[in-house]
């Protein structure tokens, strides 16, 4: 299959495969004689596993690790497959906690503003901002 036809297929940009090929992610199985790329089944294949690997939010390097474990599966177990789960899980939890921190605090700042069209000179955001204990009320 031509590049453009694995694209359509898998409703991405020829770009995006061309990105994960150029990280290694995927290898067209061989090449025309005049150098396109000719994809097979089994890279259609490869790509839709990519592809479903980051939108669960794992990243390159997580993917590039999960195909080699699926490459090699007689030699890992399911027990490596799912501590990297777990592990990706857990960094998720954190940054979703991160990010409500982030959110309250930011409440906290608006709530505090009258947003009224005065000079910034007596911002209560600034002002909440300079103070070290502002937010941690």
């Amino acid at each position: 299959m031509k590049i453009g036809e694995v694209a359509a297929q898998l409703s991405v940009s020829t770009d995006t495969l061309r990105y994960y090929e150029k990280h290694g992610l995927l290898m067209p199985s061989r090449r025309t004689e005049a150098g396109y790329r000719d994809y097979s089944l089994s890279d259609l294949k490869q790509m839709r596993f990519i592809l479903r690997a980051k939108d669960v939010g794992f990243s390159l390097t997580e993917i590039k690790e999960l195909l080699a474990i699926k490459l090699y599966k007689h030699q890992h177990s399911c027990h490596e497959v799912k501590s990297l789960t777990i592990q990706k899980r857990d960094l998720v939890a954190q940054r979703v906690a991160e990010l409500t921190r982030f959110h309250q605090s930011l409440s906290v700042l608006a709530e505090k503003c009258c947003g009224g069209e005065e000079l910034a000179d007596n911002c209560s955001i600034l002002t909440t901002l300079e103070d070290i204990d502002g937010l941690t009320q």
